[in-house]
């Protein structure tokens, strides 16, 4: 294993507890975005997080014809620049998504984001920063 840093994408590739994201984020065509300068802060629901969804909601985001709505349920997932946990520890917070919906970060007791509990925090990237969340966050509309 090496101490390389990579970017968000490769980051979360290589930690093989992200595959149902990194196909999500493929088939919305979002790969090129997440790889790019950034910096972005990624809540990253684990494919645990994933699996706590009804059966066949995954399968159904992931076909074409639904790209936007699985584009709105992972930019809502996005920051813009990077937020490290010592951040918002003691605070509350509501910082706009990238898909410029905003969020509820509650660092009072833990962290959470919208009632997802961040599960490891500051996971170093290239363009960024990873926090794993135990729920897969979805938009209010």
């Amino acid at each position: 294993m090496t101490t390389e840093t990579h970017d968000i994408v490769d980051t979360a590739v290589a930690a093989g507890s992200f595959t149902t994201l990194v196909a999500a984020v493929t088939a919305a065509g979002l790969v090129e975005t997440l790889k790019g300068a950034g910096p972005f802060t990624v809540f990253a629901p684990s494919d645990d997080a994933f699996a706590k969804l009804p059966a066949g909601t995954v399968e159904d985001l992931v076909k074409p014809e639904n790209k936007d709505k699985l584009t709105a349920i992972l930019t809502l997932h996005v920051l813009s620049g990077a937020v490290h946990a010592a951040d918002i520890a003691g605070k509350t917070l509501s910082p706009a998504s990238v898909n410029g919906e905003a969020l509820t970060v509650d660092g009072t007791d833990g962290v959470t984001i919208n009632g997802a509990k961040v599960v490891s925090a500051d996971i170093a990237c290239t363009n960024g920063v990873i926090h794993v969340i135990d729920a897969v966050l979805l938009p209010k509309g």
